[in-house]
C-alpha cells in the first residue's frame, strides 16, 4: 500500500500574535486521489489546516509531510507541486495580467531561472486553457473577468502545472448556482486528468461536497468527525456545515 501523500501527526499550530492555538493537536491521513471535505463553523481552523500543508504557517507541535517530505524542511520545494487556491484570493479589475501568463506562471518554479518557456510550456498550458474552456480568454486581463472565470484560469494553473495535491479554500463561494456546477465539474476533471488528491474546504453543501469520498469536520481547532461521507450525511443534515 502507497504512503499517503499528506500526512498529520498530533500538529498544533498558532498564528503569530495568538496566544491560543488554531489548530489542536490534529492527526489525518490523506491517500492518493482522495477528495476529502474539510467543514466546519467559521473560525474552526480549516484554512489554518490548508496553510500548515502548503508551508504557509508554521506549526508548533506535531509533524507535517507531503508527498513523503517534511514539509518544516522542504516545505518551498514542495509548493511547487501543490496547487493552493486561497479563499480571498480575488484579482481586482486593474490587475493588467493576461490569462494566459497567469496559467503560464505555474510552470516559473519549474523552469528554474533565465530561462523562457519552451514551446511544451507553451503547449501545457494552451492544453490546460482548452480543458477548463477558457481558451477563448486567454489574452483578456484577468481582472477583467467574473469570480466563475478566474476560479477556472486558477484551476487551468493547477492543470498546467501538473498538481497532483489541490488544495482548495472555498472554490465556488460566492458563485451563482451554474458557476458552482462549472467549477465542481472543472474540479472533477482536473482531479481525473492528474490522478490528483484534492483538500475541499467548504462551509457550504453543494456538488463538490456531494462528489467527496471522505468528510472531516473540524471544530474549534480539532477534528470531532472523520469518515466517508455517506456514514456522516446524517450528522451533516442534522448539524449544517
Amino acid at each position: 500500500m502507497e504512503d499517503p501523500v499528506v500526512i498529520l501527526d498530533a500538529v498544533s499550530a498558532s498564528y503569530e500574535g495568538e496566544r491560543i492555538a488554531t489548530l489542536h493537536d490534529v492527526t489525518m491521513h490523506v491517500r492518493e486521489a482522495e477528495r476529502v471535505a474539510i467543514v466546519g463553523p467559521n473560525g474552526a481552523g480549516k484554512t489554518t489546516l490548508l496553510e500548515v500543508i502548503n508551508g504557509l504557517l508554521p506549526f508548533t507541535a506535531g509533524e507535517v509531510c507531503v508527498f513523503g517530505r517534511p514539509v518544516a524542511r522542504d516545505g518551498h520545494r514542495l509548493r511547487a507541486r501543490i496547487a493552493y487556491m486561497a479563499q480571498e484570493l480575488f484579482f481586482p479589475p486593474s490587475t493588467p495580467f493576461l490569462v494566459r501568463d497567469v496559467v503560464m506562471a505555474a510552470l516559473y518554479a519549474q523552469m528554474g531561472p533565465l530561462r523562457w518557456p519552451s514551446r511544451d510550456d507553451r503547449t501545457r498550458v494552451n492544453g490546460a486553457m482548452a480543458m477548463v474552456g477558457i481558451s477563448m480568454l486567454a489574452g483578456r486581463p484577468i481582472g477583467r473577468l467574473s469570480g466563475g472565470q478566474q476560479r477556472k484560469v486558477l484551476l487551468a494553473r493547477a492543470l498546467a502545472q501538473g498538481s497532483r495535491l489541490l488544495l482548495l479554500d472555498e472554490p465556488t463561494a460566492n458563485l451563482d448556482p451554474d458557476a458552482k456546477l462549472e467549477v465542481a465539474r472543472i474540479v472533477r476533471e482536473v482531479e481525473r486528468e492528474l490522478a490528483a488528491t484534492a483538500l475541499v474546504v467548504s462551509h457550504e453543501g453543494g456538488p463538490l461536497l456531494d462528489d467527496a469520498e471522505r468528510l472531516v469536520r473540524i471544530e474549534a481547532g480539532r477534528i470531532t468527525h472523520d469518515g466517508q461521507m455517506a456514514e456522516l450525511r446524517g450528522d451533516l443534515i442534522a448539524t449544517g456545515v
